[in-house]
């Protein structure tokens, strides 16, 4: 029983250092992606290269109908994407018009 909760503790402490150690790694992953995305804005801006973005069914049409709504669908189906990001998406699609 001993040797039992011995092991417990020792798998829980082992979770718990790999808890602490990851956000780190993930903070410094993020502001790599950050630094790459901006860079390639730059090049892109150079070079006068303009992205339309993906192609996305549906949402486009959506959006020039005033549904919203069913545009975010859309864009959640077509990407995978969660629903605040499709949100934010689609907001920032519908201001660019």
């Amino acid at each position: 029983m001993e040797f039992a909760f011995a092991v417990l503790a020792l798998v829980l402490l082992a979770l718990l250092a790999a808890q602490l150690a990851g956000p780190g790694r993930r903070d410094r992953s993020e502001l790599r992606l950050a630094e790459i995305e901006r860079r390639l804005q730059l090049v892109m801006d150079h070079l006068g290269v303009v992205d339309e973005g993906p192609e996305l069914p549906g949402v486009r049409e959506h959006l020039a109908r005033g549904e919203k709504i069913k545009a975010i669908k859309a864009y959640r189906a077509a990407t995978g994407a969660d629903l605040k990001t499709a949100k934010e998406a689609v907001e920032a699609m519908a201001g660019q018009r």
